[in-house]
């Protein structure tokens, strides 16, 4: 993706936290010659590797278990907050009118190659996980064990687990780092009026980078 230098985010720390926080991913795969997306929750594990692991699971039916070009990487696209910022919250339209409307976005690309996995061991380690993860703040959390033995193993037969060794990130940061101290604040002020989780969260960021 096209990446100016002032938007570029390589801190692992930083790129882990957004994954984890925005885990619902876009896998762009190759497929008998065909350029294909599927649309699946990945949870990251830096532990594995050097920039980390992405686990995740499909229905079995998918044809990408079958039509995988496994000598091609895939990508996978995490997408962050992002919301559209209108010029009106710029002090320094009021100066010169020389301002145009953008949007501001967190988004992260991974890519690597991906290894499926058939061992329901491995499957279930990993639903155990996201489970884990996803129930553990929840005050009555649902875990994997709660359900019936052989409605858990019908379940398992149905999925393929799906890993993939990151190789390389390209993460991008746009929340206005190219504006004056000025124009971020009016847009962090203007974000606030907006009223809405999308906005309020876009307001943060800016204001974050902005420091």
């Amino acid at each position: 993706m096209f990446q100016p230098p002032v938007f570029c985010e390589d801190r692992i720390e930083v790129i882990n936290e957004m994954i984890r926080t925005h885990p619902f991913a876009s896998i762009i795969s190759m497929q008998e010659g065909e350029i294909v997306a599927d649309h699946i929750p990945l949870i990251m594990h830096p532990e594995l590797s050097t920039l980390g692991n992405l686990r995740g699971h499909m229905g079995r039916g998918n044809p990408i278990g079958k039509k995988l070009d496994e000598t091609i990487e895939v990508l996978v696209i995490f997408q962050g907050p992002h919301h559209y910022i209108t010029p009106t919250w710029y002090p320094s339209k009021k100066e010169h009118e020389k301002v145009v409307p953008t949007w501001n976005y967190i988004v992260v690309h991974a890519r690597g190659k991906i290894k499926l996995h058939d061992d329901t061991d491995w499957i279930l380690s990993h639903l155990t996980e996201l489970t884990h993860r996803k129930e553990g703040g929840r005050k009555e959390p649902w875990k994997v064990s709660d359900a019936p033995d052989d409605f858990i193993s019908r379940q398992l037969r149905g999925i393929i687990g799906i890993e993939i060794e990151i190789t390389s990130f390209q993460a991008t940061w746009k929340t206005s780092q190219n504006k004056t101290e000025e124009d971020n604040q009016g847009v962090v002020d203007g974000l606030k009026t907006e009223k809405t989780d999308a906005a309020t969260t876009m307001a943060a960021c800016v204001y974050e980078r902005s420091r």
